[in-house]
């Protein structure tokens, strides 16, 4: 179907689901023609055989545009989907926009991975925060949840080992990309969020008042006029 609405895309985050995006697609679904995906292992998408990581949910990105006829899309990705946005916007520029990322974090190394990972493990979370264990439970219907987070606390802590993304390389970037995150993230530092906003070529840096690490935190119209208003705007 054509129209004349610019794609977006939005790309969740660990342990999440496209269907944490519905309030914010409500809300630019009017001016854009709005597109989610579940990663395989997440929702209601089966593990992929080949693998569980940030290269494959890349690879998978890239085959939705295909199957969708999109030559190009902006990009909106929470946490971890931002991650994956910008690995597609430096290796993949020709098929990306612009990139909006939320909450993502963009150090990694073995510390700051091994206190993420110290957070999942699934026996601790189903004893000691059971109404998490069950929306994730209701959440990843394809799959058990648990293994869900055994494989997103191995994701992390080989990020930990090997990071995908280092300086050098968003430098290279060349798609125009906004950084947003909340003041109130105890999982994101400003510090690695000023530097990759830095090091990119053509980048915006937003901050959201009063707002923590999860997406449901969020404030969805404020978050709506800065999609909007950067992916509207010459630069």
């Amino acid at each position: 179907m054509q129209t004349n609405k610019l794609p977006i895309l939005f790309l969740h985050g660990a342990l999440g689901a496209a269907s944490q995006f519905q309030p914010l697609a409500a809300g630019l679904s009017e001016h854009y023609e709005v597109h989610q995906l579940n990663f395989s292992g997440h929702g209601d998408v089966p593990f992929s055989e080949q693998g569980f990581s940030i290269q494959v949910f890349a690879a998978e990105v890239l085959s939705y545009l295909e199957s969708k006829a999109l030559d190009f899309v902006h990009v909106f990705g929470y946490s971890m989907g931002g991650y994956v946005a910008m690995y597609l916007a430096r290796h993949y520029p020709e098929k990306i926009g612009r990139v909006i990322t939320l909450a993502t974090k963009y150090n990694w190394n073995e510390a700051t991975a091994g206190k993420e990972v110290k957070q999942l493990d699934p026996v601790v979370i189903e004893e000691k925060v059971p109404a998490f264990a069950k929306l994730l439970a209701e959440r990843h219907t394809a799959g058990d949840w648990k293994t869900v987070v055994s494989r997103t606390a191995q994701l992390i802590e080989e990020l930990g080992h090997q990071a995908l993304l280092k300086p050098r390389d968003y430098a290279q970037i060349v798609t125009p990309c906004m950084l947003m995150m909340g003041d109130r993230d105890n999982m994101v530092s400003f510090q690695e969020t000023i530097e990759v906003y830095k090091a990119l070529p053509l980048a915006q840096l937003t901050v959201l008042p009063d707002t923590a690490h999860p997406l449901e935190k969020a404030d969805v119209p404020l978050l709506a006029y800065y999609i909007r208003r950067f992916t509207t705007q010459n630069i």
